[in-house]
């Protein structure tokens, strides 16, 4: 098989194309020849050597893929061979053959590319985890929404119009909040230009329900000022920095709020095959009717791998990278 080899530490310029042994088809397993998959800050902190995979899984990148099953073990029966799939690994997305749990697969929807489904399980499987299964987010309910831009950003965002929940989103350019709001974001705050806090104070004075926040560092006594009651704060990333400023006691307990942290990648192979098939009951079929969709900001080919992860580490994107071998 082919797949993206690196050092530790690298720069995206020395990520090379190597042939290596296949992967073997073991029990309970299915094996998928891969067409493309996506690319995820999750990639770009492990080349720097800041994000090793969980234990036991692949030391090769990539979260995500979509492709066609090869090989079914004989005591699997979800799936065939021929089938159009798309799903999550823990490691091992960036090669032509990869060994995923079946339970963490999905067919593409009809008259989906690879490269869209290759887009689709990462961010969307994020945003719903973090919408649904934490915040238990209702219809009319109200949520802010950081890095509105990003993939997993348009998907909750998306998600958030599909429920029929109001959004307010934040990014740093117009092109990009005008592509939040062709996604269903009501209100649109241009961070390097307003203070989040104090636009959402004023538009929604009773506070939001949820905010999904990926940027951390001081954010977190501002998300609380424009929180509800018993509202949630949840955190899947820190792009601004590990450490938050000096917490507001006083607002945390006035609020009664809830700060909860979140990841996917190291979740267990049974909480992922949950998500995975309460995603696909609620939210699959949306996919088919056009309701809701995989923003693609670019499709690579493979030679061109250095190239997403620069943007990446840049800040400069507006949706999902992907690559196709």
């Amino acid at each position: 098989m082919l797949y993206v080899d690196f050092e530790k530490g690298c720069n995206p310029d020395e990520l090379t194309v190597k042939e290596g042994e296949g992967v073997s088809l073991t029990s309970k397993k299915v094996k998928v020849d891969v067409k493309a998959f996506g690319v995820n800050r999750a990639d770009t902190l492990q080349r720097q050597g800041k994000y090793p995979p969980p234990p036991g899984e692949s030391e090769i990148l990539g979260l995500e893929v979509a492709g066609v099953v090869a090989e079914v073990a004989s005591d699997v029966s979800e799936f065939k061979e021929g089938d159009k799939v798309f799903g999550l690994v823990a490691g091992g997305g960036y090669a032509t053959e990869v060994i995923v749990n079946p339970a963490h697969l999905m067919l593409i929807p009809d008259g989906m590319p690879f490269y869209e489904a290759a887009g689709l399980a990462e961010v969307f499987l994020t945003a719903f985890q973090c919408l649904r299964t934490i915040a238990h987010i209702k219809p009319a309910e109200r949520a802010l929404i950081h890095g509105g831009a990003s993939g997993v950003g348009l998907a909750a965002t998306q998600l958030c119009r599909y429920w029929g929940v109001h959004s307010a989103v934040t990014a740093s350019s117009q092109s990009k909040l005008t592509l939040c709001e062709d996604y269903g974001a009501e209100h649109l705050i241009n961070y390097k230009q307003q203070q989040f806090d104090d636009v959402l104070t004023k538009v929604w004075p009773e506070g939001v329900d949820m905010v999904l926040d990926m940027v951390a560092g001081d954010y977190l006594n501002r998300n609380l000022k424009v929180l509800k009651q018993d509202g949630k704060l949840v955190y899947l990333a820190m792009l601004a920095g590990r450490y938050a400023d000096n917490l507001d006691m006083a607002l945390l307990l006035g609020k009664r709020a809830s700060i909860i942290g979140t990841t996917l990648r190291n979740r267990s192979d049974d909480y992922k095959a949950d998500l995975i098939r309460d995603f696909s009951t609620v939210c699959l079929p949306a996919f088919e009717n056009k309701e809701l969709k995989v923003n693609i900001d670019t499709h690579y080919h493979i030679d061109d791998i250095d190239k997403p992860h620069v943007r990446l580490e840049n800040n400069d994107t507006q949706g999902k990278l992907v690559i196709s071998w």
